[in-house]
């Protein structure tokens, strides 16, 4: 039996350049990994994002592929971008799905765990503090 699985890895970053705390804007850049875990080739073809805020302030975001592209993996490839959200609040989090089609016309859903959007104020550039949430 064939094996349908995308995982997927996310790396947040505070960006203070483009942030006016003042202002109530927080921005944040994070880069997914995908990789094809399955044994079949399959196609990302939309994402569905749940950001929250600390406030309880819910967007959802919906659409076709990422970045402008619906990637193509083989078993084993992997692709990855960065993209980017704002929040009024200075910590929130974010979770969400990959819809994928498999060559054999098979559709699933790549879960993307839950993790946390807050300013990298753990001490030196460079330490890397792991901020899913399990």
């Amino acid at each position: 039996m064939s094996s349908y699985r995308f995982s997927c890895e996310v790396e947040p970053q505070y960006l203070g350049e483009q942030s006016s705390p003042d202002e109530g804007v927080f921005a944040f850049a994070y880069t997914v990994t995908i990789t094809n875990t399955g044994d079949v080739t399959a196609q990302l073809i939309a994402r569905h994002w749940i950001i929250d805020d600390a406030q309880g302030h819910t967007e959802e975001v919906k659409g076709l592929g990422v970045v402008g592209h619906q990637p193509l993996l083989r078993p084993g490839e992997s692709f990855q971008y960065t993209s980017g959200t704002r929040l009024r609040t200075p910590t929130g989090s974010m979770r969400g799905s990959f819809f994928c089609v498999a060559e054999d016309g098979e559709r699933f859903e790549a879960p993307v765990a839950e993790f946390v959007l807050a300013p990298d104020d753990t001490g030196p550039a460079g330490g890397s503090t792991s901020r899913v949430l399990h």
